[in-house]
Formats: structure tokens, sequence, C-alpha cells
């Protein structure tokens, strides 16, 4: 049965948005069409004359039974109150009908009521002075008692207000109903929007997007799905080409370095170390840009401040000037080792070019927590600022001489993973403040 359902169902989004407006229209004329019949139930216009010819009669036995003609005008003055258009004429006044003139109504309800009643009807007379709706009824040998029995407000009775209301409840279903149709076409949109942010931040995550909604939408699923699949797979053969060369460049390098510090010559011996110490630090940053194992490190609470002084105190062991200030205590959720790699890649940059380097801790007024790192050095020129955090860029400056320059973008990438960001600023009269903004709580991808 459910087979059935799906083949029959459109697959294009123009298909089912056309057949789910078409469907809400027809309940809602459903709905009208019901309301109409069972709310605006008024009266026939066969019932509504049934109902006049009822009071013309008994208006008619009321005026014979009066004594005199001041009776009989208070009882028609009480009559045309209660809406029904009545005078005393006088046959004499009366005048035959025409050959041809129709009744704007039914005679046969009065000529009923005047059988019933014993009341003498006069088809074929009229007054000169009634309308074409009246019904003439005998009195006496004198008089005759004229009736208007048009039905008053028909229009609006009888079609007018069943319509009004009618289309006022096929706009108001129609309105509901192509709201929640919409929303039911456009719901896998937001669901492959959602897959797609969720992709962006970790594209090793397990979860697969359902094919579910119009066609298109469903292509869409199934392409994200494929690349999905195709880039874990691409993932996956980077880290085994990184272990690869992570083990192949390691070992020669260190039987370079084992041979050069056998080298007699003392001017060439330092010269070699270094060169091996310079190519040992380019591929540890290219491999450590290129790791995967930050993206999965679990978060923890740390007390950033000593956090902080730690990285500070293994830089001034090496002799450089890098000291803390801000809070004594500060809990914060994030991961330990990417975090540390970030702030250490930016204070190396800083020791490079300054003699003095200062990490601060604060947050700000919006609750954030601020990591900026000062030096006195030469400084970075504004129009470079964003350049420095692309991968393998090197300033004019060189003040990322001896690497890859990919220290900076490294840490650009954990800060983002935090939720954060990264942000460069001169300092007066010289040196460079990078800032790293994060989130007060945590904001992991």
């Amino acid at each position: 049965m459910m087979g059935w359902a799906q083949r029959l169902m459109p697959r294009s989004v123009a298909a089912q948005l056309m057949s789910l407006v078409a469907l809400s229209e027809l309940i809602g004329i459903t709905l009208a069409a019901a309301t109409v019949i069972f709310l605006f139930d008024s009266p026939s216009v066969n019932d509504t004359q049934k109902f006049l010819a009822g009071r013309v009669a008994e208006l008619t036995q009321l005026l014979r039974s009066t004594k005199t003609p001041t009776d009989a005008d208070e009882l028609l003055a009480a009559a045309r109150r209660g809406g029904l258009d009545v005078r005393r004429v006088a046959l004499s006044e009366l005048v035959p009908r025409t050959v041809g003139e129709t009744r704007p109504f039914s005679i046969r309800a009065f000529r009923q009521l005047a059988a019933e009643s014993g009341i003498e009807l006069l088809e074929e007379l009229r007054h000169p002075a009634g309308s074409s709706s009246q019904v003439v009824v005998k009195l006496d040998d004198g008089h005759a008692l004229m009736a208007d029995v048009a039905v008053k407000g028909g229009f609006w009775s009888f079609l007018l207000r069943p319509v009004a209301g009618g289309g006022i409840i096929v706009l108001i279903s129609m309105l509901l109903l192509s709201v929640y149709a919409v929303r039911w076409v456009i719901a896998p949109l937001a669901d492959v929007a959602r897959a797609a942010t969720s992709f962006g931040r970790s594209p090793r995550s397990p979860e697969v997007l359902r094919r579910r909604g119009p066609l298109e939408i469903a292509q869409v699923a199934d392409a994200l799905n494929d690349m999905r699949t195709r880039i874990a797979a691409l993932l996956d053969d980077r880290t085994r080409m990184l272990a690869a060369i992570s083990h192949d460049l390691r070992t020669p390098l260190t039987r370079l370095r084992l041979r050069s510090e056998r080298v007699g010559d003392d001017t060439l011996r330092p010269a070699m170390l270094g060169d091996i110490a310079k190519m040992t630090r380019m591929i540890n940053e290219t491999l450590e840009y290129l790791r995967e194992d930050a993206r999965s490190e679990a978060a923890s609470f740390i007390d950033l401040p000593s956090f902080l002084q730690t990285i500070c105190s293994d830089f001034a062991d090496m002799g450089h000037a890098v000291s803390y200030a801000g809070p004594a205590r500060l809990p914060y959720a994030c991961r330990p080792r990417a975090l540390s790699r970030a702030v250490t890649n930016i204070v190396e940059n800083a020791v490079k070019h300054g003699s003095k380097v200062a990490v601060m801790l604060r947050l700000t007024e919006a609750g954030h927590i601020e990591i900026e790192v000062a030096d006195d050095g030469p400084g970075i020129p504004p129009a470079l600022h964003d350049k420095v955090f692309e991968p393998f860029f090197k300033a004019d400056s060189a003040r990322q001489e001896g690497g890859f320059g990919l220290g900076l973008s490294i840490a650009q990438d954990i800060a983002k993973r935090h939720g954060g960001s990264i942000a460069l600023r001169l300092r007066e009269p010289s040196g460079l403040l990078v800032s790293m903004l994060l989130p007060p709580g945590p904001g992991l991808a």
C-alpha cells in the first residue's frame, strides 16, 4: 500500500507544491460547503412565502373581525410595524392584471392557504399603486387587503452571506494548509543545510543524511552523502601518507644529524646541524598542520591561567623574556593539546622577532575569553594581516623565517574549531599584538 502511495506522489518540488496547493483548495472548498450547509442553512424562498401567506391569512381573519375602521387601521399599523407591507384598499380601485404579466414570486402557497382558511384570493386583480409583488385578498364587499410579499433581504440571506462565509473559510484553510504544505516541502532543505554545516565542521561525522522529500532535494542529499564518503576516504589516505612521510623522513634526518656531529670541521658542523634542525622543524610544522588528532581530541576543563603560565615558563626556561598577566583562576572547557599548540605557535612567532613578549588573559564584557600575545618586534604591515593566516605564506618582514609559514595558520584553525577567532593589531611605538578570542562556553566543532 505504501509503495503505491509513493509511486503516485509527485517527485519534483514544483509538482509537489502544485499538488499541495490544489489539495488545500479542495479541502477548503469542502469545508466551506459543509459550513454553508450546516451554519448558513437559511429558509428557502418557498418557506418564506408560506410564512408570509400565513401572516396575510391571519391578518385577513383579524380585519374581518374588527368592528370599526379605526380598529382596522390600528391593526394594519401594527402589522406594518411587524415588517408586513399591507394596505386596505377599495375594490373599486383595483384593475385587472395585464395579459402575460409575470409575478416575481410563487402564488401556489397563497392559493393553498386561501383554500384552507376560507379567504378569497383575487389573483386577476391588482392595485395600480402597488408593486408587482402584491397579493390582493378580499375583506368584504367594498374593501380588499393588498400585501407586498417580496422577500426582504433575499440576496444577502440566500446568496451573498453563504458565499462570503464560504470564501472566508476557503481563504483561511488555503492559507493554513499552504503554510503547512510549504513547510513539508522545505523541511528536507533544512536538513540538508544542517548536514552541510555539520559536515563542514566535522567531515568524519558518521551521520548520513536521510533521503527524503522532492526529487531534487533527494538528489542533493545523495550527492552530499557521496561527497562525505569520498572526502572521508581522502582524509584517510592523507593520514596514511603523512604517517609514511613521518617515518621515511625522520629516519634519514636522524642519521644525517648523527653523521654531522662526527664532522671534524668546527665551521661546517654547526651549519650542517642547523640546516638539519631547520628541516626537521619544517617537516614537523607541516605534519602538525595536516594532523587530524587535534580535531578528534576530547574536550576537558582546565585552569586557563595555569595553562598559559606553563607555556610562558617553558619559553622562559629557554632564555626568552615571556611573562603572563591576567586572573589567577579561570576554568575553561577546551581541547588542551590543540589550544596549547595554538598559543605556543603564536608565542614562538613572537619570541623570534621581539625581545620581550607578554601573554595576557582577560574576560570581555560579553563574557568571551581573550588571550593576547604582544611583542616589541618590528610588526607586520596591516596589508599583510590577513595574508599571514594563509598556509605557506611568509611575510616579507621575515617574521616567519625558518619554517613553511604554518604557525599562524595552525593557530587560526584551532581557534575556529573552538568557536573563536584570531586578529592582529599593531602596537605603539612598535610591535605586534595577536588576539585570540574564544567563546565563553564550549563552542567546539
